[in-house]
């Protein structure tokens, strides 16, 4: 249960982030789909995904908080090509990364809410990760090609992400592997 209410305004900022996000990235992974990029289109689809993960955590987190509430929540906005959907995805991870996350823990630690700070801590570990994704994609899509991609494998209770081999475990948060979703 959360018990102060900036880790709460938090929780509620970081949940609208992570279901833009999510639905953000169903959106531009059709369009890389339509632009001739299924392995974009699945990249996008998988850390959608994720992105579904993080902010189930934070709404979970907040399950004692009950009311209406105005949730304030950074976003990137546009639809137009590939290259670009993509450099508005590094762009929103990498403020996740850098900035967000970062002190999101840091007040979350302060005000001793464990599960806020797992909760960020978590979805922080998968952002650095997607954001180098999302890069590798980039790269690819200026060379007007598709990016090379096998599987992808999304942890279902944190939202790690990786396009290597499926762990045993999740590193992250412990998870075992039955637990990751497959993109394939």
């Amino acid at each position: 249960m959360v018990k102060n209410a900036m880790t709460a305004d938090y929780l509620r900022s970081a949940y609208g982030g992570e279901s833009m996000a999510h639905m953000r990235y169903l959106i531009w992974g059709e369009a890389a789909e339509k632009d001739k990029k299924p392995n974009i289109g699945r990249l996008f689809k998988a850390i959608a995904y994720a992105e579904w993960a993080h902010a189930r955590n934070h709404f979970q987190e907040l399950k004692e908080q009950k009311g209406d509430f105005t949730v304030p929540a950074g976003a990137v906005f546009g639809h137009t090509d590939t290259v670009e959907n993509l450099q508005g995805a590094i762009d929103g991870e990498l403020h996740e990364v850098e900035q967000m996350y970062p002190v999101f823990m840091e007040v979350a630690k302060f005000q001793n809410e464990k599960g806020a700070e797992r909760s960020f801590h978590w979805a922080v570990e998968a952002e650095k990760i997607h954001a180098k994704m999302f890069k590798d994609a980039q790269d690819a899509a200026k060379q007007g090609k598709d990016m090379e991609l096998g599987p992808v494998y999304v942890c279902s209770v944190c939202g790690h992400t990786t396009a290597d081999n499926l762990p045993d475990k999740c590193p992250v948060c412990g998870a075992k592997q039955e637990k990751y979703q497959h993109f394939v």
